[in-house]
């Protein structure tokens, strides 16, 4: 019982852990490109929200995976 806890904590920390460095080294990638050049402002914007919207997902979806092979029903 402990063990298979342990394993579910430790697979859904992978899960969140990932998106989460994706995230930051997105961030970082669009502070360095900002610093650059300030006028492509709204391009940069605009391909940094579709990113974030795509990690997000598949942030999520790794999450509802993980409930439905881990459930005990």
């Amino acid at each position: 019982m402990l063990a298979e806890t342990f394993i579910i904590l430790l697979v859904i920390l992978v899960a969140v852990m990932g998106p989460s460095v994706a995230i930051a080294i997105l961030g970082h990638a669009v502070i360095k490109a900002l610093a650059r050049n300030p006028s492509a402002a709204s391009k940069i914007f605009m391909g940094m929200v579709i990113m974030l919207v795509f990690v997000e997902a598949i942030s999520i979806i790794a999450i509802l995976i993980i409930f439905q092979l881990f459930s005990k029903g």
